[in-house]
């Protein structure tokens, strides 16, 4: 019996770091509809947690960059060429790879800047999803290649297929002007088995940056990538049944700048505030929504006691939940089983190919 519409926690943490045993791993998150796998972000470990998830490749249906900082696309490139080697040989479908446009504009410099600086690969400063996995995949050029002349494996064009969101422009949007206008969420994918809808969130100067709503017969989920507390995320989150908010602890950003003179860390420390949530702020943003389920993850720091974060939503009226990597979240609030035992066959074959 397939189980009904869920989320798989693949990777919990936030920021550009590498876990080690025990610790939470890179932000990703699966939503799994009957047999199919529709994955959000593709942090450091994503393929790994996969398959420790139990969730076969072939399985893939999307996937959504909320934005592109490297902690959410970091193992994109491999997810793309180690995938596909756990992938049917001919390949049975195009996976869309569905993003951000390019910027367009460089970022402001930073006020705490001493004096001018110069972008790297200043060619293409601030490439979108599409200029992102071609440049990804070029890097690989000599081992696809390889692999297709002589072994004739399929390449990962023939798999993924990179797509750039078009936000439309009754929103007012721009990167430095206007990163978050106030707006409804806008339908950017569908399937039979999901709708799947943007919404501009506010993390500049990352910008455009996106929460995802995906809409199913038996539920919905709004995922908000990173973002600071904005109204948008309340009408992504109107009436869900699980929001996943991320979340940040302001004491800690204290204890780890208060005391610094250097420019770069208090730079850092002025992006944590205008560009992350706390816990307590999440909450309200999902009760504000009315979602039934608030589950907070993209945890910062990752190494944080889970009480911690639990103690946020001790007065929140629907189900609060601080989720391990790998956790199984019901989107109507029902127990399931862990992963790898979800309802979604594991596919635990190694790669015929081992060069």
């Amino acid at each position: 019996m397939t189980a009904a519409p869920h989320v798989i926690t693949l990777g919990t943490a936030g920021g550009p770091v590498w876990g080690v045993d025990g610790e939470r791993t890179g932000i990703a998150t699966a939503v799994v509809v009957g047999d199919r796998t529709y994955l959000v972000d593709a942090g450091s470990g994503v393929g790994r947690q996969m398959v420790r998830a139990g969730l076969p490749f072939g399985s893939l249906r999307g996937v959504f960059i909320t934005h592109l900082h490297s902690d959410h696309i970091v193992d994109l490139g491999a997810l793309m060429v180690f995938g596909i080697m756990r992938m049917p040989i001919p390949p049975t479908h195009r996976i869309p790879v569905v993003g951000p446009g390019p910027r367009g504009v460089l970022p402001r410099l930073s006020p705490r800047a001493s004096g001018a600086l110069k972008p790297v690969f200043p060619e293409n400063p601030t490439p979108g999803m599409i200029d992102t996995v071609d440049l990804l995949l070029r890097g690989f050029a000599t081992d696809i290649n390889d692999r297709l002349l002589d072994s004739l494996k399929p390449t990962p064009l023939d798999w993924f297929s990179p797509q750039e969101i078009q936000i439309p422009t009754s929103a007012g949007f721009h990167p430095n002007d206007n990163p978050t206008p106030d707006m409804e969420p806008f339908v950017i994918f569908e399937d039979d088995a999901v709708r799947v809808s943007a919404v501009l969130v506010k993390h500049a100067p990352m910008a455009p940056a996106f929460g995802y709503r995906f809409e199913t017969e038996d539920g919905v989920v709004a995922i908000s990538g990173d973002t600071g507390p904005t109204d948008n995320m309340i009408r992504l989150a109107r009436d869900a049944d699980l929001l996943l908010h991320e979340a940040l602890d302001f004491a800690w950003v204290e204890e780890q700048y208060e005391q610094t003179r250097d420019d770069s860390a208090r730079a850092v420390r002025d992006h944590h505030y205008s560009a992350h949530t706390s816990p307590v702020d999440a909450m309200r943003i999902a009760e504000a929504a009315g979602a039934r389920q608030l589950a907070l993850h993209h945890l910062v720091p990752r190494g944080a006691p889970r009480d911690l974060w639990l103690r946020s939503g001790e007065s929140f009226p629907g189900r609060f939940l601080v989720p391990e990597d790998l956790e199984v979240i019901s989107l109507r609030g029902g127990a399931l089983p862990a992963a790898a035992a979800h309802g979604v066959a594991s596919d635990a074959r190694e790669p015929a190919d081992s060069r």
